[in-house]
């Protein structure tokens, strides 16, 4: 019965799968790269076929998986033609074979696979406004297919395995959209970003327990207030006997308040405190910025595995993560070394103590610290706030400038520290 039929008519089908697989692997490309932009982009051009692409985009899942289906009965199509075809031509079932799986390799990898789908994806707008009417056909024909197919892949999958796979291919897109031109580098910046915060530690974030301004809880609302003013914080971490013991937390707007209600009376910080959270150092920071958003916290102490304080976190502190550092309005890019007279100069909290001593003309020999603000906080034993003095190595320092959201200590005003004849004959 083959043997009757012509090969040009087998050559022709075979022509014809190949041209129709061509087409719905164009379509399938299309497909997985078209986005709701794309659709309203048609929609605003006034083509009369915009709805049809937008019922496919909405079930986009099962349109491709009907494409595939029919672009894969294709392929075989072709396949078993241009094997007859072959069968004519050569004596040998092993060389019929052989020939067979070459040739039809090269057709689904060249002529269907990659070059169609590729042109799909760049022109997803185009293709599907073109074949959007067959695409639909097909896509009610493979309705049964498709639910079938989607109805087995959800039964061998878990939900956790779904979201994971639905996250990858989000990151995938990501990664395509950051590789071309469309967006610029800071927008890149943060699309990468929400990503790598499913992957964040608070403890990475954190402002650690060194770092902390902290008042206890005897402290009277008044010099609360000061303390407010001199850092710069609006909220501040109230301890009882040591920093482990962090009892609440005040915020400036609760102290001014619980003035103004009880201006005779001296209440202390206790009293205008609010319970803080507690969380894990190792929690995930998307999760927790999730947590503080319901709750509408703004702070939160995080927690070691042994109980004990290793910082805290803010919204801002995560937020950073995504648009980078939040710089006050006020900050101005700082000198490196300015002379003010009298032997006093103003100096980078960063300059390493080394620089410090060959300025002053000083040995200063201290291995615990590498900068002048870690010495300035190392002779005071407690984080530097403005206005802080302290002395070591016959050097006096003051806390002079803060930058940041985090009112990082910028600059510093060290002078040597007068000998004492020098102070007997100022006197």
């Amino acid at each position: 019965m083959i043997d009757n039929i012509p090969e040009f008519l087998l050559l022709a089908l075979a022509l014809v799968a190949i041209v129709i697989a061509f087409i719905l692997s164009m379509a399938e490309g299309a497909l997985s790269r078209i986005t709701r932009a794309g659709v309203a982009e048609i929609r605003q051009e006034g083509k009369r076929n915009a709805e049809s692409v937008e019922r496919l985009v909405d079930s986009r899942q099962r349109s491709v998986t009907a494409v595939a289906f029919f672009r894969l009965l294709c392929e075989m199509t072709a396949a078993v033609l241009i094997t007859l075809i072959i069968a004519d031509w050569l004596p040998q079932w092993w060389q019929v074979m052989i020939v067979a799986v070459i040739v039809t390799a090269l057709v689904s990898t060249l002529v269907v696979g990659a070059s169609p789908r590729e042109l799909g994806r760049r022109n997803p707008e185009r293709i599907l406004g073109v074949l959007s009417g067959p695409v639909h056909i097909l896509t009610v024909l493979g309705a049964p297919l498709a639910a079938l197919s989607e109805r087995l892949s959800l039964s061998a999958r878990t939900d956790e395995e779904r979201e994971e796979d639905a996250a990858e291919s989000l990151k995938d897109m990501v990664d395509l959209v950051s590789e071309s031109d469309e967006i610029e580098d800071d927008e890149r910046e943060m699309l990468q970003s929400v990503f790598e915060l499913s992957d964040t530690l608070t403890r990475e974030v954190m402002v650690p327990r060194t770092q902390m301004i902290t008042t206890s809880t005897d402290t009277p609302l008044d010099k609360a207030v000061a303390l407010f003013v001199r850092s710069g914080f609006s909220r501040v971490p109230v301890i009882g006997d040591d920093i482990d013991d962090m009892r609440g937390v005040l915020y400036l707007k609760d102290a001014l308040r619980a003035q103004r209600r009880h201006p005779d009376g001296e209440l202390s910080a206790a009293e205008a405190m609010r319970p803080v959270r507690f969380v894990p150092e190792t929690k995930h920071v998307d999760e927790l910025l999730r947590e503080m958003q319901a709750e509408s916290s703004h702070i939160a102490a995080a927690v070691d595995e042994y109980g004990g304080i290793a910082g805290i976190v803010t919204i801002e502190d995560i937020l950073e993560e995504l648009v980078g550092e939040l710089v006050d309005e006020h900050d101005a890019d700082l000198p490196e070394v300015e002379d003010l007279g009298d032997g006093r100069f103003r100096v980078p909290a960063r300059m390493p103590v080394d620089e410090v001593g060959e300025l002053m003309e000083l040995e200063i020999d201290d291995d615990d610290v590498d900068s002048i603000g870690g010495l300035l906080a190392k002779a005071l034993g407690k984080v530097p706030i403005e206005g802080a003095i302290g002395e070591s190595d016959g050097v006096r320092m003051a806390a002079d400038r803060f930058e940041g959201r985090r009112h990082h200590l910028a600059t510093v005003i060290v002078e040597r520290v007068p000998e004492p004849d020098d102070e007997e004959e100022a006197s």
